[in-house]
């Protein structure tokens, strides 16, 4: 730019709404490119215009700012700006204190919508981890049916039938993996009454021991039993025979009812 001071750039007059954020963006980007061509007399006056936004905590209520503090202002300006100019008795242009009230608005607005972004991101974030959840969920019920599948066709798995003690009751099916352990399941099942359950048992070979417990399982409404026992208490080696009684909620450390239903291992 000229130093010709007869001649006014006309950037000068979009240099107060640069400092406020207000330009629209083709006029911002106009106004960067020039200032980073190194035009010294815009950049003077944005340092200025800068300091006047920076001033909000000085903010008062009146147009006229007391004595004291306009000095303190004229002072700091003729610093910031690298001027020699005498103090004078002015007031402070009102376009300044217009500036700042503006900015003052700006920064209310900023605010609000910071802590409107701020929420958003937290309901995000809310969503982002129930998702995570959702997908936990879903690799873990994923790897179950896969497990479950291997159970049932690899041929090396222990077939086991466990005909029903009690007359117009389903039997149940189940299927032992060495190493990935016991499935059982049936349908159209009676549901035990009130905070009654079905807890399976596995007999041991060895006499006397006694019944080994293992988990507990409820039917659906729909009578569907459906019970996966990943690590059993003890190997099919060692066991005779697989047993489900009902028993209290939570289960018992030993039998408190006849077997419901009873299914020998092959070979003993």
């Amino acid at each position: 730019m000229s130093r010709d001071e007869t001649i006014r750039d006309p950037f000068l007059e979009w240099i107060e709404a640069y400092a406020l954020g207000s330009l629209d963006p083709e006029e911002q980007t106009r106004l960067a490119a020039h200032l980073a061509g190194g035009c010294r007399d815009c950049a003077k006056a944005l340092a200025e215009a800068r300091w006047v936004v920076s001033q909000l905590a000085y903010l008062a209520p009146e147009a006229q700012p007391p004595g004291q503090l306009r000095q303190r202002l004229a002072e700091t300006v003729r610093r910031e700006a690298g001027r020699e100019r005498p103090v004078s008795g002015k007031p402070i242009p009102f376009w300044l204190w217009g500036a700042v009230a503006a900015a003052a608005l700006f920064a209310l607005y900023n605010l609000r919508e910071a802590q409107s972004l701020r929420e958003t991101v937290r309901r995000t974030e809310a969503a982002l981890d129930e998702q995570l959840e959702l997908q936990k969920k879903s690799a873990g019920e994923l790897a179950l049916a896969r497990r479950e599948a291997w159970i049932l066709s690899d041929p090396k798995s222990l077939k086991i039938e466990m005909p029903a003690r009690q007359k117009g009751v389903p039997d149940l099916k189940a299927t032992w993996h060495r190493a990935l352990g016991i499935l059982i399941s049936g349908e159209k099942l009676p549901v035990p009454d009130g905070k009654r359950t079905l807890q399976l048992w596995l007999i041991p070979k060895a006499a006397p021991a006694r019944p080994i417990p293992s988990l507990t399982v409820r039917p659906d409404r729909n009578g569907t039993l459906h019970l996966l026992v990943e690590n059993p208490p003890d190997g099919q080696a060692g066991t005779r025979a697989l047993a489900i009684t009902e028993e209290p909620e939570g289960g018992s450390p030993q039998p408190t009812t006849p077997p419901l239903w009873v299914g020998a291992l092959a070979g003993t």
